[in-house]
């Protein structure tokens, strides 16, 4: 019983912070809500405040969410993160991520906008799908233990009128609706490793060449895609034919391939698709027991 009172309290300590940023607390519903919860809600251009809320808005875009996007504007991943993003480093994990670029000169809208609507909506990120409800993920990973929570509230803004629509819907069926669970499941691997960085405390500071490695590995699958076929890499690490062939051309797949990469790379955790060779560990492990020995005498010596 403790330990669920102790989750519970850690989840409200959590929402709060995330309220307290923004002056958020005054368009959120203090309310939980759940999978099964309800509420009434509808979006369309006859609503007279419609595309207001597509500006002024800190929308950090997952792997995946840029992925789509890229595509659907016929972008390469450099292209598309210069004109439209802004790298970020999110305070909590210290790990760098993009930022979807406002424009400054429009008041803050959303670049993709017009007043006919969203430009992408087919492939908005998951940020936009999810509006009105805002979700928040509690992962205890320090302990892997995989224990996971989800939850929900609503966000509802003063000009929104969406919410005089009598459409009824459920959170999971909102979901389920705007694709918001497809892009969940694209994303988790990303999330688990925000999480796994978070669990070693702020203090825990990357080096910039790691910082590097996951900001590209996790926005940029072309550069990439060349980190993996050009270099030492597929002499360094051991991976399966068939996972081969499919990074190769599809950049979804590269794009878990990255996340399991970068657990085993930066954490050090095992994964079932990415393995180092045994030969090139052997080299790693011999180097540093060499360059301890070496220590140890240059010590000796100098006493």
């Amino acid at each position: 019983m403790s330990s669920t009172n102790d989750n519970q309290a850690n989840a409200r300590e959590k929402v709060e912070k995330a309220l307290s940023r923004d002056n958020l607390s005054n368009v959120i519903q203090p309310v939980r809500m759940e999978k099964n919860s309800d509420f009434e809600f509808r979006c369309h251009p006859g609503v007279s405040c419609f595309t207001n809320c597509c500006r002024n808005m800190n929308i950090i875009l997952t792997p995946f969410d840029i992925i789509r996007l890229k595509k659907r504007l016929g972008l390469p991943s450099d292209l598309f993160l210069k004109l439209y993003t802004e790298p970020e480093i999110l305070v909590e994990s210290g790990l760098p991520v993009a930022r979807l670029k406002m424009l400054d000169e429009s008041g803050g809208k959303c670049p993709f906008v017009t007043p006919e609507g969203c430009q992408v909506y087919s492939d908005r990120p998951v940020c936009c799908r999810y509006y009105p409800i805002g979700i928040a993920n509690l992962m205890q990973v320090e302990k892997e233990s995989g224990q996971e929570e989800e939850f929900f509230f609503l966000i509802k803004e003063n000009h929104c009128k969406g919410f005089e629509e009598k459409t009824c819907w459920t959170v999971d069926s909102w979901r389920a609706d705007q694709e918001a669970d497809l892009y969940d499941r694209m994303n988790k691997g990303w999330l688990k490793l925000l999480l796994r960085k978070k669990s070693f405390g702020e203090d825990t500071e990357l080096p910039p060449r790691a910082r590097e490695l996951f900001f590209m590995a996790t926005t940029n699958m072309e550069s990439f895609r060349r980190f993996v076929f050009e270099s030492r890499f597929l002499d360094t690490y051991n991976v399966n034919d068939e996972i081969v062939n499919k990074i190769r051309e599809n950049d979804f797949e590269l794009m878990q391939f990255a996340f399991e990469y970068l657990k085993n790379a930066m954490f050090g955790a095992e994964s079932p698709v990415i393995k180092i060779r045994e030969q090139i560990l052997k080299k790693t492990v011999d180097k540093i027991i060499k360059t301890r020995e070496k220590n140890k005498k240059l010590k000796k010596g100098k006493r």
